[in-house]
């Protein structure tokens, strides 16, 4: 049978075993050793009468197959418009089978819009904690929005503090934007990671279920829905379309990699996807409305870029094929539906939630230009048509929002960078890491400060630990810096070093 068609026949046979229960194929009354739900609740992707409801059964998560050894599960769920249950407006099962890690993805409709609900599960005899979801406001409605976007979360780098903090603030609706893994082998740490790197798919689901097993993360996941993209360590740092890190694997080994992390990402993720026809090609690229307040385009800038120029890193441009218009970072296809989506979207604000910086940043004082291959920076022709199209859609009503870097960065951004005169479009809002790089610091090192003065359009730039806490309403964006001291003990309190407003209309980014 050939591959491809082999792959497209067993999504259907898990999409049918998730819907019709067939008695001699499952059990409803499992019993499990541990408690089936130590990797916590999820939602996610809310509509304006629903959500995705997630959890994935792992009573022994390290053990092969979490430890259901080869059961498919009957799994019951409600929600609920009261935390006490006593009002429960929806229910129903779903199967948790094999051929998914035993996961569940619950595509919950029928809710009423712009309100917040409270949902689990039941197996057995076992209950899950209990999670929220809230829904989206109606299509037409210019309703407010408490966001948080996080990103890079190293578990052997720090734990995960900012993620309870963010739980406390209790917003909306999360945006995480990539390297929620790392796929390195065990090294001794603030925490130690299980294993060896991770390249099957049983090495990717062991890996996310340690990093699921963190507290704060399942409190912050419990808090609200996410909304989630990957970036490279989901597989391998750096890699690009079928081109992994060391040039060591080939285009077979790094499509069968890529094919086992982007199954078990979407296994560990509350996200509602197009059916499966290949897990090596999985697209997560999607549209999230939050009524005509927010349109959110959900990128893809790892799947299919072209390879780095000039052997990846920050080197001095120009060089090799760096300025090549024919490279990509998006790809064709997904360009043109940000663009055209972009142009028809009639949200006062269109917001691209994606993984690496698109304002340049040159790291050389001096007459000498140098930017990393691996950001948009290293896209030069690819940033320009994705800037030139956003200034003639949405001018001034595009907020970009950015992981990767593990620092915090505001930047105007410009329609083009090869003047200095070039109009200001939006702004880009970098978070820095949860976790990755260890504690930080609020204080730049002196070359990072000389090389600011090269480089007008960012407006900040810290490498403390944290998230961005925003507040939007359809005629001004604000967004909060929150940051911990330290991420190597745990407990470190949460601090706002500043804040910046965007106005809708207006050109610039300002401090409040």
């Amino acid at each position: 049978m050939d591959r491809r068609n082999f792959l497209v026949d067993l999504s259907r046979t898990v999409a049918v075993c998730a819907v019709v229960p067939n008695a001699w194929r499952l059990t409803d009354r499992p019993r499990f050793a541990d408690d089936p739900f130590t990797l916590g609740v999820a939602s996610g992707d809310p509509l304006p009468d629903g959500g995705i409801l997630w959890t994935r059964l792992a009573p022994r998560p390290f053990e092969p197959e979490g430890g259901m050894d080869g059961t498919r599960t009957t799994v019951r769920w409600e929600v609920a418009s009261d935390d006490g249950f006593r009002d429960i407006v929806a229910r129903g099962s779903a199967i948790a089978s094999f051929e998914l890690g035993y996961s569940v993805h619950v595509d919950v409709r029928g809710l009423n819009a712009d309100r917040w609900y409270w949902y689990r599960f039941h197996v057995g005899e076992a209950t899950s904690p209990v999670g929220r979801l809230r829904t989206a406001p109606p299509h037409d409605a210019l309703s407010p929005l408490a966001l948080a976007f996080a990103s890079c979360q190293h578990w052997e780098q720090g734990y995960f503090t900012a993620h309870a903090h963010l739980a406390r603030e209790t917003p909306d609706l999360v945006a995480f934007l990539g390297d929620y893994i790392y796929e390195y082998a065990g090294t001794d740490r603030v925490r130690r990671h299980h294993g060896l790197e991770i390249r099957t798919l049983e090495d990717y689901r062991r890996r996310y279920a340690q990093y699921k097993s963190d507290t704060d993360l399942q409190s912050a996941h419990a808090a609200c829905p996410w909304v989630v993209v990957w970036d490279d360590h989901e597989v391998d740092n750096n890699y690009a379309n079928l081109m992994g890190e060391n040039r060591m694997e080939s285009v077979a080994q790094m499509r069968a990699r890529r094919e086992a992390a982007y199954q078990a990402w979407y296994e560990h993720q509350p996200v509602r996807l197009p059916r499966v026809q290949s897990w090596a090609d999985l697209d997560i690229t999607r549209r999230i409305r939050w009524g005509r307040t927010a349109d959110f385009w959900m990128l893809d800038t790892r799947q299919y870029r072209s390879d780095q120029a000039c052997d990846d890193g920050t080197k001095r441009v120009p060089c090799g094929d760096w300025a090549d218009a024919s490279r990509t970072l998006l790809g064709e296809r997904q360009e043109k539906w940000l663009l055209d989506g972009v142009q028809s979207g009639d949200a006062r604000w269109q917001v691209l939630a994606q993984q690496i910086m698109v304002a340049p940043y040159d790291s050389s004082p001096g007459d000498d230009t140098s930017v990393s291959m691996d950001q948009w920076s290293g896209y030069p022709a690819a940033r320009d048509r994705l800037l030139a199209g956003l200034a003639e859609r949405a001018p001034n009503r595009t907020v970009v929002l950015t992981g990767d870097i593990h620092s915090n960065w505001v930047n105007a951004l410009h329609a083009g960078y090869d003047r200095p005169d070039r109009p200001v479009i939006g702004a880009e809002f970098v978070t820095t890491s949860i976790s990755s790089g260890g504690d930080g610091t609020a204080m730049l090192p002196e070359p990072a400060q000389r090389a600011l003065a090269e480089n007008p359009h960012v407006q900040w730039h810290n490498r403390q630990r944290g998230f961005v806490s925003c507040n939007v309403t359809p005629d001004r964006w604000e967004a909060a810096y929150r940051v911990v001291s330290q991420v190597t003990t745990p407990g470190a309190a949460v601090e706002t070093p500043t804040r910046w407003v965007v106005e809708n209309g207006k050109p610039g980014v300002v401090r409040a």
